[in-house]
């Protein structure tokens, strides 16, 4: 059994490596020991023994600008995923629904007061500045966010934003301050669905749902879908919602998802199973 003091010193080590992982995950490139080391405020020599172990444990890798993340991360980020049912189901629902099939789609779980995306369904026209899997924005800013925010206690959603950081400015129509969060949040739990204007990328709109977790002590997910604001007509917002609900509906429940496929095989329609089974 270790003393004390060793782990007091594990701890540091362990925090520091950690900070290598993010350094490196948030430069999307080959990053100098040099570099790590500045970027971690630690001595090159400690540095380097924590990369080493990295390495070893195929954490990171080295390339020839020095090192990046190793594809053990990618083992690891694909048992977190696999723990989520729906997301296994995400990308074939997304494609049966007509509207949906053509648009960007993608999945969210609130981390803090950033939202994490899982998953993302890219339509015919995919907005290349959007989030990406393993992306984190702004939840105070996002439909997604405001979705999985909305299911929170108004002293929660305080608590989490008391910080003077945690309110990111990317636009000039980006949430500013807890009051204009509280009063998105309470029209959110009004209407039950989230809209986005513009406030993380311009001109990008989106309108979200939370969805329930698919097992006891899992964390719920935000599904949302986003589009050009100025050349979607509200007709087309309002399919749009229509078919996140449907999507929300069959990822819910998995029966609803066989039955669809089972009647598209036999040449009826989503609409006709649903009019025979209510």
């Amino acid at each position: 059994m270790k003393d004390a003091s060793t782990s007091r010193s594990v701890v540091p080590a362990l925090s520091k490596a950690i900070s290598i992982l993010d350094f490196l995950a948030e430069s999307r490139g080959g990053k100098s020991l040099t570099e790590i080391a500045e970027a971690i405020s630690s001595a090159k020599s400690t540095t380097s023994n924590l990369c080493r172990e990295l390495e070893e444990s195929r954490l990171i890798t080295r390339v020839p600008e020095g090192y990046e993340l190793g594809r053990r991360t990618v083992e690891l980020g694909g048992a977190y995923l696999s723990n989520y049912d729906q997301l296994r189901d995400f990308y074939a629902a997304c494609s049966e629904l007509p509207h949906m099939r053509h648009e960007l789609v993608k999945v969210a779980v609130l981390d803090g007061t950033d939202v994490l995306y899982l998953a993302r369904h890219e339509g015919r026209a995919p907005l290349r500045l959007s989030a990406s899997i393993g992306d984190r924005f702004p939840a105070a800013s996002t439909a997604v966010g405001n979705a999985l925010l909305a299911e929170l206690s108004t002293d929660e959603v305080e608590r989490r934003f008391s910080a003077d950081d945690a309110f990111p400015a990317w636009t000039g129509l980006s949430t500013r301050n807890l009051e204009d969060l509280q009063g998105k949040l309470a029209l959110v739990r009004e209407r039950g669905f989230a809209v986005e204007d513009g406030a993380v990328l311009p001109g990008v709109h989106g309108i979200a749902v939370s969805l329930p977790a698919g097992r006891v002590g899992q964390a719920p997910l935000g599904l949302g879908v986003s589009f050009v604001g100025a050349t979607t007509a509200a007709e087309t917002r309002q399919e749009l919602h229509d078919e996140l609900l449907e999507l929300r509906a069959r990822l819910v429940n998995p029966l609803h998802i066989l039955s669809n496929r089972v009647t598209a095989e036999r040449g009826e329609s989503p609409d006709a199973y649903r009019a025979s089974s209510a």
